[in-house]
């Protein structure tokens, strides 16, 4: 109990120092990186854990290495790439083996029925692509590789597009906590960074609906699929 006492805490106060010094100090300085590993596995793999925090969770990461509280940016870059991939994959094929079952489900007390759907949309509109724009909008990256087993996406395809997605969100979220998170203004309002984070994260997804309202207008929007 007292391991989730702390692992609460941690998730609620990410950007203070002593959250992260406790935690580390209950579990040791390599066990943290399971910890950690297995909060962005779970995010990104399991559809039962969307509410786990994952950009802000990586920049407070990226923050904390910069001041050496405990954690190595060369150790924790490639976990993190690594935690989110294979989350993604399990995703994937637990979507491709019980996904269609749970589609057919409407009294399902496990899966929110409404974010599998809004995945299911954003597929059809955006098609393959979704794998790598999902990575950046909280809730949707977790149910968008879920979806992409239901609609038996090409695997080889999809794969593809998992380590692009996981490089480039790891990568832009640890690298800005890394430079940023330890500058006081970032520290003091660390709140309204996290606020700013999930603001700039759906960005992509923002462009993406204008150009996909734009392409209606002119009459020439394709209805994209999850290509086999």
């Amino acid at each position: 109990m007292e391991f989730f006492r702390r692992l609460i805490a941690l998730l609620t106060h990410l950007g203070e120092d002593a959250s992260w010094r406790s935690m580390i100090d209950y579990v040791g300085p390599h066990t943290i990186y399971a910890v950690l590993f297995a909060i962005i596995f779970c995010e990104t793999g399991l559809v039962v854990t969307p509410f786990l925090p994952g950009d802000s969770l990586i920049f407070a990461i990226g923050a904390v290495a910069a001041r050496d509280i405990g954690l190595s940016i060369t150790v924790v870059a490639p976990l993190l790439v690594c935690a989110a991939l294979l989350g993604d994959n399990v995703n994937y094929w637990l979507g491709r083996r019980l996904g269609p079952a749970v589609f057919k489900r409407e009294d399902s007390k496990l899966l929110n029925k409404k974010h599998l759907m809004r995945a299911h949309e954003f597929y059809e509109t955006y098609g393959s692509k979704t794998v790598i724009l999902a990575r950046f909008v909280p809730i949707v990256r977790t149910f968008a590789p879920f979806v992409a087993g239901i609609g038996r996406m090409n695997y080889a395809r999809f794969l593809i597009f998992s380590i692009v997605g996981a490089i480039l969100w790891v990568g832009i979220c640890l690298t800005g906590g890394y430079f940023l998170g330890g500058l006081p203004f970032f520290k003091k309002h660390f709140e309204l960074v996290i606020l700013a984070i999930v603001f700039v994260s759906l960005i992509p997804m923002a462009v993406e609906v204008m150009r996909a309202r734009s392409a209606i207008k002119r009459g020439a929007f394709p209805v994209a699929t999850t290509e086999k």
